[in-house]
């Protein structure tokens, strides 16, 4: 009698529970459970030195900040906001610093913003707009009269503006396709600008706005340098010195590594700094060859400047949020996180997400990586040497694809330890995607080059040697956006992106999907399952289909036959962003219309909107194991959300 009741009950007991009070009790749960800021930031992008004083300005803020930090006592003294331009939308940042007249002037992004601040009167004011939002000013220079010259992205121009009448002149693209001109330094006739995207080093004559190409770099032009007649300008890993009228050209290359920031002595020494490393370098005209000068004072870190304090003394800026001053007799250094010094932190749009379950949470941001212990709640923060794309995890270690360095690194999840795995190299600075295949015992990369080249790259990693296979162009004239793996292994499919690394024509007008053998290392087949649409943001295979959400045309996604490569279902999303796959399903967020989460199946399901747009990559869903609970974000704060497909759709409130 007792086995016939459980027979009963155990057919009967499911049926229950999956019913609609069962339905009606998942969907009364808390739908979003908030807890606070995904990422905290100190970081910083441009700096300057003025009177016993350094300013810096914060990397991600909105509003951003510029702090005083008094030289004297290591100490921030005062801090400003930098409010929203009149019509232009509100500032993020700014790389571009310089002093002129006694007052910092700093560019901003992704609204190419030019603003004042008078340490006298502690006024900020906004001065000028160079082009719409979206747009940076990079870099930012003052001649010996105070005349500022800015460089800017995405027309590749330089700006002239003079402080005390607010007249602007533009100089016009100093080459065609040029997007950035990342450098500019001025005297008293000539602009001297670097462009990043044709590597050229260009003068322009103040008075009458002449052209003249000085010299060409091996890749982009990231900062220049005056010391007298001299011009010297960094490409790469190489430092061109040569005169301001384009004679007498010499170059020196550093045998690893490129070239950071420059500053010259007033002997003509020029100081630099290599990444990926830190270290800091000196050249002396008919050097043949750098010499070390110091061990990285901050290790792993861009730095964002470099000044001479005085004969024997460097200050150095880390993008990480530090300052560090430099013995140069000794070698020796030491180092002041910011954020420790009194500088305002504050969220920022987070880089990556990764959870392991009933352990942690890992929200990659600047330069840091932030942890929730999901079992007791509480937060830490460790340094990382860049911006951790994107994250997996094997065992009891996270790999992280960082930029701009094109580095994996690992993390140990028991003690935060940080290591090196290697570097893609090749010119791989855009780590976009990365995985572990476990049956090869593999991490797989894709990647796509920095500046004016198309071709992007598979890298196949064995995480116990460090040893790196780079397949450039695997998908001819094509950069990687993403990959999946096969869920039996083996095989790994890619999708590409005819742009490239943005800074030449592209030569294809689809992008492509290819099959990857990671036994063979051969391509299997390569399709355009669109014509027309030019980058995938995203791929994922489930049940022989795989799945593709378009970058271009936006929000466009797919679901391919594997066996038969003919597109079998397709839809329209608000934006682009990254899938997933949960309990046999498929999910995607995405930018864009408020932020949503959808589920894809015959055609696509809207399950939560009001997410916001505060990714700084791709949005993101991390899936608790067996719930419908996904950790994400809502603005910039992480949220763990209900995304049950049997539920009605969740509208957030902000």
């Amino acid at each position: 009698m007792l086995r016939s009741i459980l027979i009963v009950l155990a057919a009967v007991l499911p049926a229950l529970f999956t019913g609609p009070v069962a339905q009606a009790a998942t969907c009364d749960a808390p739908a979003v459970e908030r807890f606070g800021p995904a990422s905290v930031t100190g970081a910083i992008v441009g700096a300057a030195v003025h009177d016993g004083h350094a300013y810096v300005v914060t990397r991600g803020l909105k509003p951003p900040v510029l702090a005083e930090i008094d030289l004297a006592t290591r100490k921030v003294v005062r801090s400003v906001t930098l409010p929203d331009g009149p019509a232009t939308g509100e500032p993020e940042g700014g790389w571009a610093t310089a002093v002129s007249g006694g007052k910092i002037y700093v560019g901003t992004y992704p609204v190419p913003d030019l603003y004042s601040f008078d340490p006298a009167t502690g006024e900020v004011r906004h001065l000028r707009t160079f082009g719409k939002n979206g747009g940076f000013v990079w870099s930012l220079a003052a001649a010996p009269d105070g005349t500022l010259y800015a460089g800017t992205y995405p027309d590749g121009r330089v700006w002239e503006y003079v402080p005390a009448t607010g007249a602007v002149r533009d100089f016009g693209v100093l080459a065609q396709g040029e997007r950035y001109v990342r450098a500019v330094a001025a005297d008293a006739d000539y602009v001297y600008a670097g462009l990043l995207d044709k590597g050229k080093l260009v003068r322009i004559t103040r008075a009458t706005g002449e052209t003249k190409e000085l010299a060409a770099g091996p890749t982009g032009i990231g900062s220049i340098t005056l010391h007298g007649d001299r011009v010297l300008a960094a490409s790469g890993g190489t430092l061109i010195d040569v005169r301001a009228d384009g004679t007498d050209e010499r170059r020196v290359t550093l045998e690893s590594g490129t070239l950071d920031v420059l500053t010259t002595a007033a002997d003509g020494t020029v100081y630099t700094t290599s990444r990926p490393d830190g270290a800091v370098h000196r050249y002396r005209a008919g050097d043949t060859a750098f010499t070390k000068v110091a061990d990285p004072p901050s290790a792993g870190d861009e730095t964002r400047r470099l000044q001479l304090i005085d004969e024997n003394t460097m200050l150095g800026f880390a993008g990480s949020g530090g300052m560090w001053w430099l013995d140069l007799r000794t070698g020796t250094s030491e180092f002041v996180d910011l954020i420790e010094a009194g500088l305002p932190s504050g969220s920022e749009r987070p880089q990556s997400m990764l959870l392991v379950p009933n352990r942690a949470l890992y929200v990659g941001g600047h330069f840091s990586m932030e942890v929730r212990d999901l079992r007791t709640g509480e937060r830490r923060r460790f340094r990382m040497p860049g911006e951790p794309k994107d994250l997996v995890r094997h065992g009891n270690k996270i790999y992280a694809a960082i930029y701009p360095s094109g580095q994996i690194v690992s993390m140990d999840i028991r003690t935060d330890e940080v290591r090196s795995v290697g570097f893609l190299g090749h010119g791989q600075q855009r780590p976009w995607d990365i995985e572990y295949d476990a049956v090869t015992g593999k991490l797989v990369v894709a990647s796509a080059p920095l500046g004016a080249k198309l071709n992007g790259a598979l890298s196949v990693i064995d995480p116990r040697t460090g040893h790196i296979d780079v397949y450039e162009g695997v998908i001819p004239d094509q950069s990687l956006m993403s990959l999946s793996l096969d869920p039996r292994g083996g095989v790994v499919y890619l999708g590409g992106d005819v742009l490239g690394g943005g800074g030449t024509p592209p030569v294809k007008t689809s992008a492509s999907v290819a099959a990857f053998d990671l036994k063979t290392r051969k391509v299997l087949w390569q399709v355009d399952p669109i014509a027309g649409h030019r980058t995938f943001q995203d791929i994922k295979v489930q049940d022989g289909l795989l799945y593709g959400v378009y970058k271009r045309d936006s929000g466009t996604w797919i679901a391919m036959d594997l066996a038969t490569k003919q597109v079998v279902r397709q839809g329209k999303l608000s934006g682009y962003g990254e899938l997933t796959t949960h309990r046999g399903r498929v999910f995607v967020s995405t930018f864009f219309g408020g932020g949503n989460a959808y589920e894809l199946g015959t055609t696509e399901k809207l399950l939560a909107t009001g997410l916001g747009d505060e990714w700084y990559t791709n949005p993101q869903l991390h899936f608790e194991p067996g719930s419908w609970r996904a950790w994400a974000l809502v603005g910039r704060d992480l949220a763990r959300i209900r995304l049950d497909p049997r539920c009605p759709a969740l509208t957030v409130t902000p």
